[in-house]
């Protein structure tokens, strides 16, 4: 009996050195954000089948629940991805919009939203699905300093996750950072979206829509946790219609060419 256990240490001591080991250890799968400065500092991309954190800074868990949904959306597109959230979050946050889902370019099909009535539900839901092969992504969302995700709850969800290849994303609102297995820490904020160019209608007996369209969600995501990798800050937009993220652009609007049968008004002035 004695020796069993002995075993049975060992092997879990293996596993967490293996997990909590700072080099590259073990091959990851990385899937690829599209922002060039941020999968540098990831050496690739964001590890698949491992376990990831988002905070959202002050009020801003709607900036980091669109940041989740494109990690989800680059990770596993067209598989299903468990949402599990509490009550709580859901009586200050409200329920997830799916017609917001879509507008980002995701399939709102794949979604499985489930709401725990505490925080212990919570952890033994996004735990039996992070073991499920059948799922692609299984996003946990805690409200608050939550005592039951310490070190030993964090390792679970993480051997859960290699075990299965399903990735592990934790978002975190109104909460600080603790000591983790997670393979990165993000803290999310929203950033400036300039508005986009002005709605125009096809037919043309109908006017212009006034005023201009929504901007492109864009976030000013900061790692401050990598396990394989430094640091860093970017601003990052996700593009909707193909779905990753990338540099915003300088001019978010067309900006008109020079007349090229016009010379110069400042060479005019010299000349003069």
């Amino acid at each position: 009996m004695m020796s069993a256990r002995m075993s049975t240490l060992a092997s879990l001591r293996g596993d967490i050195e293996r997990l909590e080991a700072h080099g590259d250890g073990y091959a990851l799968n990385k899937v690829a954000l599209g922002h060039a400065g941020a999968d540098a500092a990831l050496r690739g991309g964001l590890a698949a089948a491992t376990v990831h954190e988002v905070f959202s800074a002050g009020h801003q868990s709607a900036a980091a629940t669109g940041f989740i949904a494109g990690l989800a959306g680059r990770l596993a597109p067209r598989r299903p991805l468990v949402w599990v959230r509490q009550d709580f979050s859901e009586i200050e946050l409200g329920a997830l919009s799916m017609s917001g889902w879509a507008e980002l370019g995701l399939d709102p099909r794949c979604v499985v939203s489930v709401r725990a009535a505490d925080v212990d539900t919570a952890l033994r839901t996004a735990a039996d699905a992070l073991a499920c092969d059948a799922v692609g992504v299984v996003v946990l969302e805690l409200w608050g300093e939550v005592r039951q995700l310490d070190l030993t709850a964090s390792r679970k969800l993480t051997l859960a996750a290699q075990s299965s290849g399903v990735t592990g994303l934790l978002l975190r609102v109104a909460a600080q950072p603790s000591p983790s297995t997670a393979e990165s820490r993000w803290i999310v904020r929203a950033a400036h979206s300039p508005p986009a160019a002005p709605l125009t209608l096809a037919a043309p007996l109908m006017p212009a829509a006034p005023g201009s369209a929504w901007g492109a969600p864009v976030f000013d995501a900061e790692l401050v946790r990598n396990r394989h990798g430094p640091l860093g800050r970017w601003i990052m937009e996700w593009k909707c219609d193909e779905c990753f993220f990338a540099e915003p652009a300088a001019y978010p609007q067309p900006v008109a060419a020079a007349p090229a049968h016009r010379p110069n008004q400042a060479f005019q002035r010299r000349a003069g």
